[in-house]
């Protein structure tokens, strides 16, 4: 396996997640029930999960209202394609 092939296999597996927690913290918000920490959530975005963090606040209508999700997330997102142009530009 390449390392291009197993930064995009990261990739997958992070973004999966990421989306995954989005979607049960929504769920216990719903319920009433114990939540995800927040920390967690950016965490998860920060190490590569941006996008599914994104995709997951549209689906579930999630952490919308909160500026360090609906503004840190896109701004991270920017940052980690940014990251990848530079990556790709330099191979």
């Amino acid at each position: 396996m390449t390392i291009e092939n197993t930064i995009i296999t990261y990739l997958i597996a992070i973004n999966a997640l990421a989306f995954l927690l989005y979607g049960i913290d929504k769920y216990k918000a719903i319920k009433g029930k114990w939540r995800i920490p927040e920390r967690k959530l950016l965490g998860v975005a920060i190490a590569g999960g941006s996008l599914g963090s994104l995709l997951a606040i549209w689906t579930f209508k999630h952490k919308t209202l909160h500026k360090k999700f609906s503004l840190g997330i896109p701004f991270i997102l920017c940052i980690q394609i940014g990251l990848i142009l530079f990556y790709l530009k330099e191979c």
